[in-house]
Parts: C-alpha cells; structure tokens; sequence
C-alpha cells in the first residue's frame, strides 16, 4: 500500500467501531495495525507513513500515534531506523516458532498430566492420595470446643489499633512475645531446652519440613523416614529431591538396623512421642541410640511433637530435643490441632549455630506474615486461656478415646489387635498380614464411616495392615454408634 492508501484504509477500519467503547484511542491504532500486518495486508518491509503525518489523517494527535507504533516495535512487528522511517517486520512473532526450531528439554521429564516429577509428586498424584489426619465420622467436624467469643475478642484488640509492624511481612522469626510464650510453655511442658532466639514461627508443621530441608540438604540427600510414615513429611521431602530411606517402626518406635546405618543419612525425620501412624512411643533407649548415631554421622534429627499435649495415661514425655548435647535436634510443634487447623501457625526450635541462618532463610523464601493472629495467640497464651483449652480438649478427647475403645473392643474376637494407645488423636486397629485393608476401608466408606487404611501410609511391597481411626473432630455421641458399625463391618470382613 501506498502511505495515502494505508491512511485511507487505517481510518476506514478504525471507523468501522470494531473495539470496545472505553478502549484508548492508541490501543485502537495499534490493535488495527497490528492485526493488518498478521493478515498480511501490510507485508513484510512495508514502509508505514511518519506517526505526524497519520496523526493529522487520523484526526489523532501525535502522541497517541507515538505511543501504538512503540508498542508494535516491542512485540516485534515493526522495526525503526534512521533514514527509512518505520517498516513492517520481515519475521513477525507469529512466524517464529514455524521458521526457528525450538531446543528440545533433554533433562527434564514431562509426565501424562502436563506436570513435571516434582510437579507431580507434591500434586499428590502418585502412589496414594492424600490423607487427613482425622478420618473418622467424616462431615461432623467439630470446633465446637474452640472459645470462639474470646479469640474474637482478642483479635479485635489487636485490630483496633494496629501498629505498623503488624502489618508487614514477620522479621526475625516471628512476634517476639508469641515466641516467648512458646518458650515458656515449651520449658514447662515439654522440657525443651532452648532460648528465645531459637524459636521461628513458620505456618505450620509442611512448612517447618520444608524449610529444613531447603536449608539443611541438597538434592539427592538420604533421609531416614519411619515407615509407615506420615504422609505429609514424605510428600515434602519427596518434593526437595531427597532420597527417601524408610526405616521400620516396632514397639518402641523407629528401628534401625545395621543395614540402615550402612546407609547414614542428613536428615532423620521421626514421631517420638507417639509416631504417626501407629501410635507407639520411642524408647529411651531407642532415643539415646539415635541421638548418638546422628551426632557420629553430622546429621539432622526432625522431631515432629504433632500432638504431645494430649496424653492421657501416664506422666508426661520429654522431648528428644531435651536429651539433646550435641545440638542435632529440631523440634517441629504445630498449633493446628489445640486451636483448629485452619489457623495455619506453628513453630519450629533449632539448634543455637542455626537460628540466624534460618531467620533469614524462613524471610527470603516465605516472606511469612500473620502478624496480628500472631499477636492475639500470645495473649491467648499468656493470659492462661491456651493452658485451659488444653485441658478442656484432653478430658473431651479422653472420652472419646474411651468411648471409641468400648465400641471397638468386639474386634479382637476376629483376629484384629487394638494396641494401647495413651495419647493422641487417632486409633490403630492393626488386622492380620493376609487381611485387604483397602477393602475393609472401603466397606467402611459403604455405612458412611471414612478410615483409612494402614497399608497407604507404608512404603515398599511389605506394608503393615491395619485402619487408622481418628476421633478427635466427631461428635462424642456419635463415637460409640459409629464405632459399633466400624466392628462390625470389620468382623464381618475378617469372618470371611
């Protein structure tokens, strides 16, 4: 086209009213030329007329013919150069991918879903599905217990008149007085030696994993997990790239071999005090044999306390972190279970070489927040209501423990074991070797009671057989119903 024509045609097309109405008048000009050069009315070298000439054919002004033509010489559609004005490009975008060859990807694999291996691993799309930690009586979850007036209250306290640092993203680990009060508690509960300055708070126990393992491996590191393990942390380490090295869990918690410790790892990610899923608590023994072991080998213990406050036979258990001398110890505690679980805080204890150097890794990867919940669960703390809520929980979960024992009872007659259980939030009901336990659950899922199964959470083909019962989100006068229908649904399975 000649410059008059492609003005004729331009301000023909731009009449035509083809755009939305609120489009700026520069988008209409670039959108028109743009789309006459992809449909080659405009061909490739085409010298367009000078932005002064068509802004007075346009009835534009300049700048809005300066403003289209940049935009079309930032996409590539039209090149400028001194003496010959502003010309359509000979290779346009479009055109780029059928003219040029791309590289083909020769370290990296794609799986069916579109997804890469990690992508598809932390998607939850292999070897089992994800799996709650509370599984029994499904839709009767039950917050009830929460003090849902007072934590209101202590939030508005906090929102009323906010200072500025609430505001912003948490520095140094977490609200000073938050992790202060979790200090104190910590001493006094769980006999965690440990200062202030040692104590982040993180969004929970995922998060606490994750961080560790960014900061204390690298890909393709070994890490002992107990197997059956908790699916979480498995899922997490997976994601980092870690080598997964499960170690087999008998009545006294993890139990390495001399096969295992052939094999040292960087991480050792374990349940001490009551192991997730089957509910046993680590020897003294057992502990000792672990500390020293990781203190031979350089490497990292995770001590995951998920539900220590709730122990109901017995004296309280010290954590391992307590036994500690040689500073290889983090202990992971999460508030998701004495709070409810979509509070999302938790908190993490490293070893004092450490703290500094996971502050500023926990701010540079997460930039973490909550700042004003976090102010108000201090106050929780420090005013005496988190002490009472614990002891409230223990005595409602203690009967429902004893009410869900009862019901079960009439299983042993079959073959299934009920094992002591003195804390926690779940039940196991171990069933025998040769017993399908994905079809029991499923038998299960049929009368409206979700299980799970044991055999999910191990890994390899000898896998432990059994269901794993939660009780602490069902209501207390559905547990000794919905625990006699689990009965029987499990006679019936093992009487066949």
């Amino acid at each position: 086209m000649e410059s008059l024509t492609i003005s004729d045609w331009l301000l023909t097309e731009l009449k035509l009213g083809r755009f939305p109405p609120r489009m700026p008048a520069h988008r209409r000009v670039y959108e028109t030329i743009r789309r006459a050069i992809a449909s080659h009315h405009l061909t490739p070298g085409t010298r367009l007329p000078s932005t002064r000439s068509l802004a007075d054919a346009l009835g534009f002004s300049r700048n809005t013919l300066l403003a289209a033509f940049e935009q079309l010489h930032d996409e590539g559609y039209v090149v400028s150069q001194t003496g010959s004005g502003t010309r359509v490009a000979k290779m346009l975008p479009e055109d780029y991918a059928e003219k040029n060859t791309l590289p083909t990807a020769t370290n990296t694999t794609i799986t069916a879903n579109g997804l890469s291996v990690r992508g598809t691993v932390a998607a939850g799309l292999v070897d089992q599905p994800s799996y709650e930690v509370q599984p029994f009586a499904p839709g009767e979850d039950d917050f009830s217990a929460f003090p849902t007036q007072l934590w209101r209250r202590l939030l508005n306290r906090q929102w009323r008149n906010p200072q500025p640092a609430h505001l912003d993203y948490g520095h140094a680990g977490g609200y000073l007085p938050l992790r202060r009060a979790i200090a104190n508690y910590l001493r006094m509960s769980r006999a965690v030696n440990l200062t202030v300055e040692q104590i982040l708070i993180t969004s929970g126990t995922q998060q606490s994993i994750d961080l560790c393992a960014r900061l204390l491996t690298d890909h393709g590191d070994r890490v002992w997990i107990e197997n059956p393990c908790y699916w979480g942390a498995r899922r997490v380490l997976e994601v980092n790239g870690l080598q997964l090295h499960p170690v087999p869990v008998d009545d006294e918690g993890m139990a390495p071999g001399n096969a295992d410790f052939r094999r040292p790892p960087r991480l050792i990610y374990t349940t001490p005090s009551h192991q997730y899923p089957k509910g046993v608590v680590m020897s003294y023994g057992r502990r000792r044999l672990l500390l020293d072991y990781a203190a031979s080998q350089g490497a990292w213990i995770l001590e995951d306390d998920y539900d220590s406050e709730f122990r109901f036979e017995g004296r309280p258990l010290s954590s391992l972190q307590g036994m500690d001398q040689s500073g290889r110890v983090l202990y992971l505690g999460t508030f998701s279970k004495v709070m409810y679980p979509g509070i999302k805080l938790g908190y993490l204890v490293v070893p004092p070489n450490l703290a500094e150097s996971f502050k500023r890794g926990l701010y540079e990867l997460q930039r973490p927040g909550q700042v004003v919940i976090q102010a108000a669960l201090a106050e929780f703390i420090e005013e005496g209501h988190f002490a009472s809520h614990i002891r409230r929980l223990r005595q409602i979960y203690g009967e429902r423990r004893r009410l869900l024992q009862k019901a079960l009872a009439p299983v042993t007659s079959v073959g299934a074991r009920l094992p002591p259980a003195g804390s926690g939030l779940h039940l196991v009901i171990e069933l025998p070797p040769d017993c399908d336990d994905v079809r029991v659950a499923e038998l299960a899922a049929e009368q409206g009671l979700h299980v799970y199964p044991l055999s999910g959470y191990g890994i390899g083909e000898h896998r432990e057989k059994g269901l794993i019962v939660g009780y602490a989100y069902a209501a207390t006068e559905r547990i000794a119903p919905n625990g006699r229908i689990l009965a029987d649904v499990i006679r019936a399975a093992l009487s066949h």
